[in-house]
């Protein structure tokens, strides 16, 4: 194994090597007289004994290395040592065997998860088992019956059944395991522990940066076409004047009957509409639920809210009418890579190596969405994957796996914040600008959220709301239809 060492020893072993070449370099000006006998076994031995010191110095040198992470002790100065424990971290994508490293980054991962393993004695993989749709029951039926003899890490994702386990004791409580500094920047960078946190408990953890969700994909043919330059997108990110007014604007430039036969055929705006709804409400500063010291609120009535479901509306309306008959739900995607459409709002991950938008024959580009009137900068709805402990583990488990969950998703020494999804992105097809200005954008900080409607039991916003937003719907109605039953699944919810 390749240990990450301190550089100490290259000036001992440059002494060795030097020593060593006083015997087999000589002046080449004149050649010295013959020595006499003794001399020269004088010399001989002198050579020998100061090679041999300088090896002796190197070895003890390289004794002395030090290690380039700090070993983590317990209270006798020893470091942890977890007994050989085996622990898996259980998602829904990840190989059975990892692939080889493809960078810098995850060579050094790749060492910094060997010692890690190897220093505290315990050996940790991530593998698909679950599949996304079963995911979360999975973990439910897991619990309910007592578990089993491996060590598990769930990956989960938001949905009721996951809501229910918090508040059924099903999750371990995280915030009670001191090997876990939710304080630490690791955790702080995505929040989800927030997320999933409850009376001053912590069910769920996330490490490292968010990864970036909804933005707006343009064809850069189709702009051009319409006399737009797509680099006035990136111009208007950057100097905060990208809005919905302009996004608007552009759909409409857009959007046009190019063979004058009195139908559309170069349109606006094609996508997933629920993808867009919850963007627009969050780009103007609404939510569908709120958190706040006395818990969840209802937060869908807000100014903030109904205005972007109102524009949103007002969008579809003009701009996303034109799926023919009987089309089936994603056939946004094939529309887009026709090449006929000048925007899409779609989540990232999309355009990254092996998702529908390989396919793609014109130059994209890739920009934050909009922000709408009260929104006060570009906002990206994060939903990272949540990471939770079994409930019916012991507190000695659930520790020990911490332990080795919290090193396994640490970024190795001289990568500390190192984002991942920048080299993702350029393997995928985004363009310098979008690897540059917009992937980065979407996980500072700054243009991040975490939402609570996820957190709801029994709300799911899909079927009882925004799969009805769409062209021409009424948001006045809709909002009606689902308000009771909505502030009752909070008020439950509080309890």
């Amino acid at each position: 194994m390749k240990k990450p060492m301190a550089k100490k020893v290259i000036a001992a072993a440059t002494a060795a090597a030097m020593a060593m070449s006083v015997t087999a370099c000589g002046g080449a000006a004149e050649t010295p007289a013959a020595p006499a006998a003794d001399d020269t076994a004088t010399e001989a031995a002198e050579t020998t004994e100061t090679a041999e010191a300088a090896t002796e110095e190197a070895a003890e040198e390289e004794e002395e290395e030090v290690s380039a992470y700090t070993v983590l002790t317990d209270e006798n100065g020893d470091p942890y040592d977890l007994g050989g424990m085996e622990i898996v971290i259980r998602d829904w994508w990840s190989p059975e065997e990892p692939a080889e490293p493809a960078n810098d980054y995850e060579e050094a991962q790749q060492e910094w998860r060997e010692w890690a393993q190897e220093t505290y004695n315990f050996k940790i993989k991530q593998v698909a088992i679950s599949d996304w749709g079963s995911t979360p029951q999975d973990f439910v039926d897991y619990v309910t019956s007592g578990g089993d003899d491996v060590n598990y890490v769930f990956t989960l994702r938001d949905d009721p059944a996951i809501t229910s386990a918090m508040a059924s004791g099903l999750m371990y409580d995280l915030s009670t395991l001191d090997c876990l500094d939710f304080s630490s920047e690791k955790f702080q960078m995505n929040k989800l522990h927030e997320q999933y946190g409850k009376d001053g408990a912590i069910y769920a953890m996330y490490a490292g940066i968010s990864e970036p969700r909804t933005g707006v994909y343009f064809n850069k043919r189709v702009l051009q076409e319409a006399g737009i330059n797509p680099e006035s997108l990136y111009d208007m990110q950057a100097d905060g004047t990208w809005t919905w007014d302009k996004f608007d604007e552009l759909m409409g430039q857009c959007q046009q009957d190019t063979d004058n036969d009195g139908t559309d055929d170069v349109f606006g705006l094609t996508l997933n509409e629920g993808v867009m709804t919850t963007a627009a409400v969050f780009s103007n500063g609404g939510s569908y639920v709120g958190k706040d010291a006395n818990g969840y609120f209802y937060n869908l009535e807000s100014p903030e809210t109904l205005e972007a479901l109102e524009w949103t509306v007002d969008m579809f309306t003009k701009y996303d009418q034109h799926d023919p008959e009987g089309a089936e739900w994603d056939y946004y995607k094939e529309e887009f890579l026709n090449g006929n459409v000048a925007f899409m709002v779609e989540d990232e991950y999309a355009g990254t190596p092996g998702n529908f938008l390989a396919d793609v024959q014109d130059e994209l580009g890739f920009v934050m969405f909009p922000k709408g009137p009260q929104g006060k900068d570009y906002i990206n709805v994060w939903s990272n994957n949540p990471a939770a402990i079994p409930g019916c583990y012991d507190a000695d488990r659930a520790w020990k796996i911490a332990f080795a969950w919290n090193l396994y998703t640490d970024d190795p020494a001289d990568y500390e914040g190192y984002n991942g999804f920048i080299s993702r992105a350029m393997d995928g097809i985004f363009d310098s600008r979008a690897c540059e200005e917009t992937i980065p954008m979407m996980s500072e900080a700054n243009h991040g959220t975490i939402a609570f409607h996820g957190m709801i039991p029994q709300m799911d916003i899909g079927p009882q709301l925004i799969w009805n937003i769409g062209p021409n719907a009424v948001v006045s109605e809709q909002v009606e239809g689902i308000a009771d039953t909505w502030k009752q699944y909070i008020d439950d919810a509080n309890k």
